[in-house]
């Protein structure tokens, strides 16, 4: 795509400004901001909507989007004092004012305004990106030039490069590859056209004191887009230590955003033709849309069906349809309750033959085991597995702990989600971990502390039944059963056939004395036998 204004080309596809016969240099959110405006030139864009268009949701203060718009507008030899193309509408936002039109220069023009651009005179020829996400981590700058540091960050890439290779959904260069960038200073949407990867890890090491710093950021190789930063600190005599806990925290890190990712790149694929690996992702975004709305779960279980379909040896495929029926129980959805189960315990157990070494297909199929079939011992072995191929795997860990609580173990299962969190501190669904660490705390009679993870679980997903019933209980054994009564009744109405008598069939509890607090919770809050 090419947007054509006055004497200027915005080459979408190839992230290119041109003057007449002349490149113009732009940083890369500053050409995201010109995209975003020429697209969107037919209204007003406010600062929430380039936060969200531009900066992925991300805070951005006055002066920073001040200065991409100054430096958007002198690309295009405007400026804040004529306006002619860029104008700032007072307490609303901006808007590209100029005449501008999409279409395509021609060929003989091309070639006679840029007659060094060629692929030849490009370099290597792009290689073809693979049927999966793709990454290569590039060795990290040494700041500061103490070699010491300089075999620190090699360390680190190395790890985190073993650490991703792990993921057999993810496609990852190695390292004799990667590191022939070392030294060099390079553009990453050049690193992803010759080695053939969607996204590009790079970062540095920096001495403050007797302290290392190392920072790293993930970037979207073909538009330029910064995905994810972070920095990690630590003493520089706990160099080896230091090492394996940035590699792990950027591992952690790092999976959900190029999950995320994925997602949004599957979502805007024509529907027509999808593979196994896209309807996976869109069930994947179904499921990270609305995980407790029912429709959204229906459309999460299509999309996996039709990746099995389309690939009936698709391990993680059968594990992530099966954890459709984790939810369809944890809500109180399932209306055949043999047949459900059945198809629970076949799916899973195809994801684990199948994924002998994928953790997703084995985490997944091994909660389904658990917590729907009540396949508790195998369903630990199945997630321990998965964690045994990739230990960063921080779903595994939250699984884990989750299963540690079935099996009346809450101080396991406390450490076990905490490393979770730990590992992926922004994951969309640590509702999840926030609940399992609620059920952990209720089992162990700490009451207060139940109830403030359950209270950071229902924040987000008020509904959320798993955890509105841990809730109850909780209040009501705290003795602050007004609470508990109100809480019940928001309960009831999710869940109208919720009984005591019941109460096991939602909760796969393996010792009778967590059954029965529960229970006498509940009962305590107005749940009727």
């Amino acid at each position: 795509m090419q947007f054509l204004f006055e004497d200027h080309v915005l080459d979408v596809d190839r992230r290119e400004l041109r003057r007449g016969a002349k490149r113009v240099a732009l940083e890369p959110q500053v050409f995201d901001l010109l995209v975003y405006l020429l697209q969107n030139r037919d209204r007003v864009v406010s600062k929430d909507d380039l936060m969200e268009g531009v900066w992925d949701g991300r805070i951005v203060s006055d002066s920073a989007l001040t200065s991409r718009i100054t430096a958007a507008r002198k690309a295009i030899g405007d400026s804040g004092n004529e306006q002619r193309l860029i104008r700032t509408i007072p307490r609303k936002g901006v808007r590209f004012v100029g005449d501008a039109r999409e279409g395509q220069v021609s060929s003989d023009t091309a070639r006679s305004a840029f007659p060094a651009t060629s692929d030849n005179a490009r370099g290597p020829i792009a290689l073809p990106l693979p049927d999966k996400p793709s990454i290569a981590v590039l060795p990290f700058q040494n700041l500061s030039g103490d070699p010491e540091q300089e075999y620190l960050a090699d360390g680190v890439v190395e790890d985190i490069i073993m650490a991703l290779s792990r993921m057999r959904w993810l496609f990852v260069i190695a390292r004799n590859s990667s590191f022939t960038y070392k030294g060099h200073a390079v553009d990453v949407r050049q690193v992803g056209r010759e080695l053939g990867v969607r996204y590009v890890l790079e970062g540095s090491v920096r001495k403050a004191v007797n302290r290392v710093r190392i920072t790293g950021q993930l970037i979207d190789a073909a538009t330029g887009a910064n995905l994810w930063v972070d920095r990690f600190e630590g003493a520089l005599e706990d160099i080896f230590d230091l090492q394996d806990q940035i590699a792990t925290s950027v591992v952690g890190a790092i999976a959900p955003t190029l999950e995320r990712a994925e997602i949004e790149r599957a979502k805007h694929k024509p529907t027509e033709i999808l593979d196994a690996y896209e309807n996976y992702m869109r069930g994947i975004a179904s499921l990270s849309h609305a995980p407790a709305e029912r429709k959204a779960n229906s459309d999460a279980l299509d999309y996996f069906r039709k990746a099995i379909e389309r690939d009936p040896d698709f391990a993680a495929a059968h594990g992530m349809a099966a954890w459709c029926y984790v939810w369809r129980k944890a809500n109180g959805w399932i209306t055949n309750r043999g047949n459900e189960y059945a198809e629970t315990e076949r799916l899973a157990r195809r994801a684990v033959a199948l994924g002998k070494d994928d953790a997703v297909a084995l985490a997944r199929g091994g909660h389904a085991l658990a917590f729907v079939v009540g396949e508790l011992d195998d369903g630990m072995a199945f997630v321990d597995q998965a964690l045994a191929s990739n230990p960063n795997f921080a779903v595994g860990w939250m699984l884990s702990g989750l299963i540690s609580v079935y099996l009346g173990q809450p101080e396991k299962a406390i450490e076990r989600i905490e490393r979770a969190l730990r590992l992926s501190p922004r994951d969309p669904f640590n509702f999840i971990a926030q609940t399992a660490l609620a059920m952990a705390y209720f089992f162990s009679g700490r009451y207060g502390e139940s109830l403030s993870w359950a209270e950071k679980a229902l924040r987000d997903h008020p509904d959320y039944q798993l955890v509105l019933r841990v809730f109850v209980a909780a209040h009501a054994l705290a003795g602050q059963e007004q609470t508990a009564n109100q809480a019940l009744d928001r309960l009831r109405q999710l869940d109208p056939a919720l009984r005591i008598s019941n109460l096991k069939d939602r909760f796969p509890l393996r010792r009778p004395e967590d059954i029965a607090r529960f229970a006498e919770g509940l009962q305590k809050a107005g749940l009727p036998d």
